[in-house]
């Protein structure tokens, strides 16, 4: 049986996000300014036609497959991205959260913007605030650190968005953001994850180091309807 994780952006789209959902029983697909993923039921050349048929922008859309995928011809591969999925299974615990974390609102969105921008820690467009719990470490009034969720698949929530301005790494913000979600998330019987790129052995080392391990590889496909 197919884990809960292995299709999390259709878990997500059929369960717990699914107020921000569009499509059918077979393909989904979420607003383009709350995210760029789709999900279909399964990665098969029939859902691959259904999703062409019903999306209803032309942007491009982000798919999560735990195996790599054939794409058919009329979705245009704009990259792929391979990357670690990996989950805390620890014990709930509290942690000490020394720096003041923000609960972040729509009035910070530029800022939000900004800074994602910037470090490029992921797809963030304009109402991705929405999927909640962002939180932010602001210095002389400007945000330089933050992290929220994203996919809610069951009893999962994914810990998104983590990024740091380049002027403030090596502080630990990342590391204290991380802790208040894993609090969150654990304090409403939930199971954090998160995704990072495989390369990424910097990132992979402080999640490992706060209780995240890797439960598999897992791709990322960006892509393009083209016009038939």
């Amino acid at each position: 049986m197919e884990h809960t994780l292995d299709n999390p952006a259709w878990n997500a789209l059929i369960g717990n996000n699914k107020q921000f959902s569009n499509g059918n029983e077979s393909a989904k697909y979420f607003d383009e300014k709350v995210s760029p993923f789709i999900g279909l039921k399964e990665n098969s050349v029939a859902n691959f036609q259904i999703l062409h048929e019903i999306i209803a922008h032309d942007q491009p859309v982000g798919l999560i497959t735990p195996v790599e995928v054939e794409i058919p011809y009329i979705w245009k591969v704009l990259g792929q991205i391979n990357a670690f999925q990996m989950v805390h299974n620890q014990p709930k615990q509290s942690f000490d959260i020394k720096d003041e974390l923000v609960p972040l609102t729509k009035k910070h969105i530029p800022e939000m913007l900004a800074l994602t921008k910037l470090t490029n820690p992921g797809p963030f467009a304009e109402r991705t605030i929405e999927f909640g719990h962002y939180q932010g470490i602001f210095e002389d009034d400007r945000l330089i650190a933050m992290a929220g969720q994203r996919l809610n698949p069951a009893s999962y929530a994914e810990i998104s968005a983590v990024c740091t301005h380049p002027d403030h790494l090596g502080k630990g913000y990342a590391r204290q953001l991380l802790l208040s979600q894993i609090q969150r998330i654990k304090a409403a019987a939930g199971i954090p994850f998160l995704h990072v790129k495989k390369d990424n052995e910097r990132a992979v080392n402080v999640y490992e180091n706060i209780g995240f391990t890797i439960r598999k590889e897992i791709y990322f496909y960006f892509l393009k309807r083209r016009i038939i």
